[in-house]
């Protein structure tokens, strides 16, 4: 018989991986917009919701990690690393401790998780093209990461809720 640590390590691979796919898919769908270039689902946050609600705060942390590092191994490059690690880490620090404190929903910490990945990923690009005009992107992205948030936090707190104890029994 395998053991919970076996079967837990097992699900976490499963997740990162399914977090990997969820990217790719991702690129290859079209823009939501031509208008606005850079504005996504963030359809591998639907594994990262699961996982901090599921597992914890360290392995949402770790499937993050693993699925930015595949992604930026397989089809990226360094740039594009800078600005989705900082946008993950902003986005998995702050909904580790909305989730902690409890004061927010599922949906209230996909929404921070949304926001917080887009400013995190303006501040890098202020920083590296040296001006600070790329802030008047901000309240576009910061409307479109509340709408994306707000869609990946229902749809993750219906799959949590759904698989969360399934999960558990294994």
């Amino acid at each position: 018989m395998k053991s919970k640590r076996t079967k837990r390590i097992v699900i976490l691979g499963l997740l990162a991986s399914l977090a990997l796919a969820l990217s790719y898919l991702e690129a290859l769908l079209p823009p939501i917009t031509s208008a606005f270039p850079g504005i996504k689902m963030g359809l591998p946050n639907l594994v990262i919701i699961f996982a901090l609600y599921t597992f914890g705060t360290k392995e949402a942390a770790l499937i993050s990690t693993v699925r930015l590092l595949a992604v930026f191994l397989l089809f990226g490059n360094a740039i594009m690393l800078l600005y989705s690690a900082t946008g993950a880490c902003l986005s998995v620090i702050l909904m580790a401790v909305l989730k902690r404190v409890d004061a927010f929903s599922c949906v209230g910490v996909s929404v921070s998780g949304a926001v917080s990945h887009n400013l995190g990923q303006i501040l890098v690009a202020m920083l590296m093209l040296e001006t600070p005009q790329i802030a008047f992107y901000l309240p576009i992205l910061m409307i479109s990461g509340v709408a994306a948030g707000a869609i990946i936090g229902v749809i993750g707190s219906l799959i949590t809720a759904r698989l969360k104890n399934k999960i558990s029994m294994l």
